[in-house]
C-alpha cells in the first residue's frame, strides 16, 4: 500500500512540475513579447523624434530680416523681429504708401543680398 501512495505522490509531483514549467514558459514568452513590443515602440518614437527634429532644423530660417518703422526712419531687425540689426537713414515718409504699409506690418526679407539691394534702391 505504501508503494501505491509513493507512486501516486510521484505522479502528482511530476504533473505539478510539468504544470509549473508550462505556466513559467507561457509567462516568460508573454513578458519577452511585451519587452519586444515596448522596445519597438521606443525605437519608433525615437525615429519620429529624429524626423521631427530634422524637419524643424531645415524649416527654420535664421538668416532673414524684418524692416520696420521707428521714429520716422526705416530700421532693420533680425529674423526674430525683435533683435536690432541696423539703422538706416531712410525716412519712411519718402517711401511709397503701399511699401510703407508693408513696413509698418513688418516686411520680411530673406537674404542679406536682397536686404542691401532694397536699401540701395530706396536710399538714393
Amino acid at each position: 500500500m505504501k508503494k501505491r501512495y509513493s507512486i501516486g505522490f510521484f505522479c502528482f509531483a511530476c504533473c505539478a512540475l510539468l504544470l509549473l514549467t508550462a505556466v513559467y514558459q507561457i509567462r516568460y514568452r508573454k513578458a519577452y513579447e511585451e519587452v519586444e513590443r515596448l522596445e519597438a515602440q521606443l525605437a519608433e518614437a525615437q525615429r519620429q523624434k529624429e524626423k521631427s527634429i530634422s524637419a524643424d532644423g531645415t524649416a527654420k530660417k535664421e538668416n532673414g530680416y524684418f524692416l520696420k518703422e521707428k521714429n520716422g526712419y526705416l530700421v532693420v531687425y533680425l529674423a526674430d523681429g525683435e533683435t536690432f540689426y541696423e539703422s538706416t537713414g531712410i525716412r519712411t515718409e519718402s517711401l511709397p504708401e503701399k511699401l510703407l504699409e508693408e513696413i509698418r506690418q513688418g516686411k520680411y526679407i530673406e537674404t542679406t543680398k536682397e536686404l542691401y539691394g532694397f536699401l540701395e534702391n530706396y536710399s538714393s
